[in-house]
């Protein structure tokens, strides 16, 4: 039987041939230009619907918007592909501030239409809805006109939309650039390298206590030498956040309001998830002990936290890798298997291990062309299998909402971080299931906690800083010294006592702290990790039938709340601190099995 050879490098010329000096992306761009100037014409002429005959007139403004943000986003997310592949392409971050500028201005009209549509006396607006033209945009209708009410006026929105491109926009793109320029000088294995952050956080999991706790020093002290740009930014992120909230009178709530409010979720249940996390901790501190023992240690050090525990462990090739995802993707059902051989075929991904390549994996919507592209750096850990079949989850999630329209599939982090962590315990579990010995088994749950101690402690970690760090930051600027200590309180605190050294410049390492467009990216992954347990449950249960109820719950994902969503397709009221305790009980399962396998082999 012939193997198809996988391609480790993705192909963006289908979008727009040349890369960052494209005649085509800079033609498209031009169009962009062209569409969002007719809008702004049509969207200044437009009255505020009196009469029910109106809901042709406002659907006729909804797909002119679909169609300009389909173009605006194809560009956008091509031109992130270009900067995450090569940092150093200059003419890639030119565009990219274009965009941000595009993209300002695309919200001016967007805010301009919203609050022109949803002025509409109740009467009228229920009817409306109940149109056939729009009675399938009710849900997403209805957060507009919530949203208008919680905000200030037009001319004071577009202001703040105006300034935030070179005030908000350029602090996030500043941060990339600065973690674009930091390379590691590391000799592993007899060969000296510079590496990217990516390439340097990939050794993380080095087999030699020496090179992992090396490698922890060396970015240490790179986060340290650049700490006072990385505070600045930080800290300006946040200060415009704050006074954007503090002008639209949210200034006396949470700074969870916004976040919360993306996610469609409530602060009840947001509690209840983190109440049952820390009521179950201790087997997971009982875990980290037994590990630092086993690397030897008295208690556990960060740069040992993702150290191999076993022999057996082995580097697994990029096409070995693909094979076993798909393999096991088939085994759950044919629509996941077959779109993930495309991506696999279509060269959707980019896995190359090599330098200049930004950290981390991303998985980007192409919604003009349908596609997705993927991104990560592959080393050969089973810990890549698992980040790339996470990756497709997303992409399996985009391809799920094909059918429905693009208003209706905008939907919040933590539902997306439950569709790629679904397609990532699938991986995880056949891996533990075809272990040929108890020691590659050791191994194999032990990779698979780890991503439970990374949901409950080091999510839990980010979330407690993030949400001090902007308490003390509603006081005055917070310096990069005392960033640390909160670092290091958060880090503690989450990680229940277990560790004897932490990271303290982990806030000036962790991207998802200068992402503009996501405030507090850190808790949806939890939500998303112990929501696709309850999941992942039913799927064993059902077997592949299961596939297209799956498929029904990732299309219903952004036009409810994820109150809603849970109740009407697991039957489950996730504001209960129950329902969160059986997903982390079935994690702690996990753990005593492995418990048990250190103590009879060690």
């Amino acid at each position: 039987m012939t193997t198809t050879k996988y391609s480790e490098v993705w192909n963006l010329d289908v979008f727009f041939k040349g890369g960052s000096e494209s005649a085509e992306l800079r033609a498209h761009l031009d169009g962009v230009k062209e569409q969002i100037s007719e809008l702004e014409t049509t969207v200044e002429a437009l009255e505020t619907p009196k009469q029910v005959e109106d809901a042709k007139r406002v659907y006729e403004m909804i797909e002119k918007i679909t169609e300009t943000a389909l173009n605006l986003r194809e560009a956008g997310a091509t031109i992130g592909c270009f900067i995450a592949a090569n940092t150093k392409d200059k003419k890639a971050l030119l565009l990219q501030s274009e965009v941000s500028s595009i993209s300002a201005r695309f919200s001016t009209v967007m805010l301009k239409l919203q609050q022109t549509i949803t002025k509409a006396d109740k009467d009228v607006w229920e009817q409306l809805l109940e149109t056939d033209e729009l009675k399938q945009f009710a849900f997403v209708l209805n957060e507009w006109r919530e949203d208008v009410e919680e905000k200030l006026s037009e001319k004071e929105e577009s202001l703040i939309t105006a300034l935030s491109v070179d005030g908000y926009q350029s602090w996030g793109q500043l941060y990339d650039r600065l973690v674009g320029e930091i390379e590691i000088e590391m000799t592993v294995d007899g060969e000296t390298k510079k590496l990217s952050v990516g390439q340097a956080n990939n050794l993380s999991s080095h087999e030699d206590p020496a090179v992992r706790k090396e490698v922890f020093e060396k970015l240490e002290e790179a986060w340290k030498e650049k700490e006072e740009f990385f505070a600045a930014t930080l800290n300006h992120l946040a200060g415009f956040r704050l006074a954007v909230y503090k002008k639209r009178g949210w200034d006396s709530e949470s700074v969870l309001k916004e976040p919360l409010k993306r996610n469609r979720m409530s602060q009840e249940t947001l509690d209840a998830m983190w109440s049952a996390i820390s009521a179950n901790k201790t087997p997971f501190v009982e875990y980290l002990n037994r590990k630092a023992e086993m690397v030897g240690t008295d208690k556990m050090n960060w740069y040992d936290l993702d150290a191999p525990v076993s022999s057996s462990t082995k580097n697994v090739t990029y096409q070995e890798g693909a094979e076993f995802i798909l393999e096991h993707f088939g085994k759950f059902g044919p629509e996941l298997e077959a779109f993930s051989r495309r991506a696999f075929e279509n060269e959707w991904i980019e896995a190359e291990d090599r330098p200049n390549k930004r950290p981390g994996g991303f998985c980007t919507g192409m919604p003009a062309s349908e596609e997705s592209r993927i991104f990560m750096t592959f080393s050969g850990s089973t810990s890549n299998v698992a980040t790339l079949a996470h990756e497709l989850g997303h992409a399996f999630h985009s391809y799920a909402l094909r059918p429905v329209h693009y208003l209706n599939r905008q939907y919040a982090m933590g539902v997306a971080e439950t569709a790629s962590t679904f397609a990532e315990m699938i991986v995880a579990d056949a891996s533990v299931k075809a272990a040929k010995s108890e020691d590659e088994k050791l191994a194999l749950l032990e990779d698979k906690i780890q991503r439970s101690v990374a949901f409950f402690m080091n999510i839990h970690a980010r979330f407690l800083f993030e949400t001090r760090f902007y308490e003390e930051r509603k006081e005055g600027v917070v310096s990069a010294s005392r960033l640390n200590e909160l670092m290091e309180e958060a880090q503690r605190e989450a990680y229940g006592g277990a560790l004897e050294t932490v990271q303290p410049h982990f806030w000036a390492s962790k991207l998802h702290f200068y992402i503009t467009g996501t405030p507090f990216y850190n808790f949806p992954y939890t939500f998303g990790y112990l929501f696709s347990l309850s999941i992942y449950a039913k799927a064993l249960e059902e077997g592949k039938g299961f596939e297209e109820k799956y498929m029904a719950l990732l299309r219903d994902t952004a036009v409810m709340s994820v109150e809603d969503l849970a109740m009407k397709h697991l039957g489950e009221d996730i504001t209960k601190e129950d329902f969160w305790a059986k997903g982390v009980k079935l994690c702690i399962q996990d753990v005593e099995e492995f418990m048990k396998i250190a103590s009879e082999e060690r």
